[in-house]
Order: structure tokens, then C-alpha cells, then sequence
């Protein structure tokens, strides 16, 4: 949900570390679900997660006196917070019990790759020779990425990988949906009321579902921090960081971020998880990154008629 911004200024120190410092938030974030889900599942992790990030976010909104803001806007709003919250957050915490941390924020760095091609589906932007080269090569990447783990036999866990790696992508698509969505139907609206009332919606939609689902034990002291991390900073933390940047470098620039978290989620795996790094996993994300820059029209390749 990308609002209009401020006149962009320079990159300070500040901005620059706070840039930083929510690549490192977002990339902590599927370490998080990963050790959030074992104990609670996928459906239950998603809906205590966008739960915790509601009750973040929605005394700072009506602090700042945009409750009636989202009064007048709730019905739209509360749909971008199934598609860009609700759904997106079970598939990739459903994903995380199957494949790593690593590739699966390497998918996620697809999410303007799909944003681009809906944009072209439902807003009418067609890209350009660039932008094309660029979803081109985007969409190479992830198949090269993704083939060794396309298989659909059942491994040890009882669920073949390939299901893992399509949830991934669904959630990078319904993403990409909610991109279009907000431009759509929600410009205008102040971005900490759809932030905020988006993970209300969200929390609405997973309720009933989560709560069927939830475990018969009390999960771990370890699950419930992880859970806390994931709400509380990942998520409404995260959201206040991103606006600070998208009025500082603009919405283009600060959209950027997402190439830079997996960077973090593979230390992150790496370290802490003990996951592995394969050279296969960092040249096919390399090749995924490189043709998300040029899709999303941040580099533009000169090309003569």
C-alpha cells in the first residue's frame, strides 16, 4: 500500500539506517513464522500475527484522529487486508514449514514482478521493451530458482515441496493484487488507516478458520516470542518504518527495500536455523533481483527501435 509521498530528499544517515534497519525487520520475519508456525500452525500464525499488528497500529491511527477515515473506507480496506495480509501471510507461513527461509524470500522479491503484470491486466499499464526484458528475465530466474524443489511427491513432512514454493508465489500474487487493488479503490486514503485497518480485516477474515485450527496444546514460551517479534515488530513496527521512508525517498525508492531482504533471511536461516546456502539459491536470487529492477522501471535498459 503505497501512498503519495513528500517531495523526496536526500539519503541521510538516519534514512539510511532506517532503511537498513527494516530490511533486517522484514527479513527476520519469515525466521519468525517459520518458528511461529511449527507450534501454531499456518492459518492460527497468520491470524495472531495481523491480530498483534492491529492492536499496534490502531490506537497510533486513532491518536491521529483517522478513525473516521476509516468509518467512511472500511469495506475496501478491509478487502486489502485479505489480499494483502490474510491470504499472503498463511500461504508463506504455510511455505515455511516445507522449504527454507532463504528461497522463500527470495519468492517474495517476485511480488513487483506479478504487481507489474497485473498493473498491465487491470489498470491498463503496459510495460515497456525494458520493463518486458525485465519480467522476462524475472520469471526465468524464479523457474531456475524453483525447479529442484518443483516436485509434487510427498518428501518425510508428508507435503512435496512444489506445493511450498506454489504457495509462495500465490502469496507474491495476491500481493501484487493488493497493490492494484489500493491504487484502485483506496488513493487517497490516509496509508496509517490502511495499514492499520487492513490487519483488522485481516484478523476478521482468518478468525473463524484460526480458531477451528488452533492447537490443542498451548504452544511454547519460544512460539509465543516469535509470534510476538513477528505482530508487534515485523509487522506494526515495520509498517511505521516504511511510511517514514516513503516520505523521505518516495515511494520508488523506498519499494527497493524488498531487494534487500533476502539478504538478511538467508543469514538469518544460515546462522540461526542452520539452513543451507547453496551457490544454485544465490545466483538464480541474483538473476530473480535483476530482472525485478528492470520490470519495476528502476534501471531501463537503451534500446533502439
Amino acid at each position: 500500500m503505497t501512498p503519495a509521498a513528500a517531495t523526496p530528499t536526500a539519503l541521510t544517515p538516519t534514512v539510511a539506517l532506517e532503511y537498513v534497519l527494516l530490511a533486517a525487520i522484514w527479513g527476520a520475519s519469515f525466521m519468525f513464522m517459520r518458528q511461529a508456525a511449527l507450534e501454531f500452525g499456518p492459518l492460527p500464525t497468520a491470524a495472531v500475527r495481523v491480530t498483534l499488528a492491529a492492536l499496534c497500529l490502531l490506537p497510533l491511527m486513532v491518536a491521529r484522529g483517522q478513525w473516521p477515515a476509516l468509518k467512511k473506507h472500511w469495506r475496501p480496506v478491509f478487502v486489502c487486508g485479505l489480499l494483502n495480509s490474510a491470504i499472503p501471510f498463511a500461504c508463506f507461513s504455510f511455505a515455511l514449514l516445507h522449504i527454507s527461509t532463504g528461497l522463500s524470500s527470495i519468492l517474495n522479491a517476485t511480488v513487483p514482478l506479478f504487481g507489474a503484470l497485473v498493473a498491465w491486466a487491470w489498470l491498463n499499464e503496459p510495460p515497456g521493451r525494458s520493463r518486458l526484458i525485465g519480467l522476462a528475465i524475472g520469471f526465468i530466474g524464479v523457474a531456475m530458482l524453483a525447479w529442484d524443489k518443483a516436485s509434487f511427491k510427498p518428501n518425510a513432512s508428508g507435503i512435496a515441496t512444489g506445493w511450498a514454493v506454489l504457495a509462495c508465489l500465490l502469496a507474491t500474487l495476491s500481493y501484487a493484487v493488493a497493490a492494484s487493488f489500493t491504487r484502485k479503490y483506496l488513493t487517497g486514503v490516509p496509508p496509517l488507516t490502511s495499514a492499520a485497518g487492513s490487519q483488522i480485516g485481516a484478523a476478521l477474515g482468518l478468525a473463524l478458520p484460526a480458531l477451528w485450527l488452533m492447537p490443542a496444546e498451548m504452544p511454547s514460551l519460544t512460539a509465543w516470542s516469535s509470534m510476538l517479534a513477528l505482530g508487534a515488530i515485523c509487522t506494526g513496527v515495520a509498517y511505521v518504518l516504511y511510511f517514514r521512508l516513503i516520505e523521505q525517498l518516495g515511494p520508488a525508492r523506498a519499494l527497493t527495500v524488498t531487494f534487500t531482504i533476502p539478504v538478511f533471511a538467508i543469514i538469518y536461516g544460515a546462522v540461526l536455523l542452520g539452513e543451507a546456502v547453496t551457490l544454485q539459491m544465490l545466483l538464480c536470487g541474483a538473476v530473480v533481483i535483476c530482472g525485478t529492477v528492470l520490470a519495476t522501471g528502476l534501471v531501463k535498459l537503451r534500446i533502439s527501435s
